[in-house]
């Protein structure tokens, strides 16, 4: 179930099928943020992929009633923790594993400021969805952009560690 209306923006099926297909080494057993999450598409998959949790982070009503919902309609809410806040709100900690971020793609300070933050916090993995049109930068902190998974409009950027960007899907 997705929210009604143009608050929320899913990943394409396509898209995150590419995108799990390629981690799949990395997500067997470790924690997964899904950063302004919606109806928590990418986090269940995370769930169903061998992510040990999922941290959901959405601050939007109707997305968060969504999230919920389907949550509880496949059981797996203890699994979970889903932080009702704006992101800003929720980067009070560190979210160790991989950690997913996909704003608006019109909120561009957005994508910095997580890049920001995550580069003096990293995780394991960073991966960003952005339309194509967005340059991030290279580096943020000590975090290094070593990928980029293209189709159509939309990509996903991966962000590694630099001290540990060897182990690259």
């Amino acid at each position: 179930m997705a929210p009604k209306g143009e608050a929320t923006r899913p990943t394409p099926d396509r898209l995150r099928e590419s995108l799990f297909s390629s981690i799949a080494p990395q997500l067997e057993g470790v924690p997964f943020a899904d950063f302004y999450a919606g109806s928590g598409a990418v986090g269940i998959e995370a769930l169903s992929r061998g992510a040990s949790s999922v941290t959901f982070v959405e601050h939007d009503r109707l997305a968060l009633e969504a999230l919920r919902a389907n949550l509880k309609s496949l059981g797996i809410e203890k699994r979970t923790n889903v932080i009702a806040k704006k992101v800003r709100a929720a980067l009070s900690r560190p979210f160790p594993g991989i950690v997913f971020v996909d704003p608006p793609y019109e909120a561009e300070a957005e994508y910095l400021n997580c890049l920001q933050y995550f580069g003096e916090n990293p995780p394991d993995l960073l991966l960003m969805q952005h339309d194509r049109r967005l340059v991030l930068p290279e580096k943020s902190g000590k975090l290094e952009l070593k990928r980029q998974l293209k189709q159509a409009d939309n990509w996903i950027s991966f962000y590694f560690c630099a001290a540990g960007a060897d182990g690259m899907p």
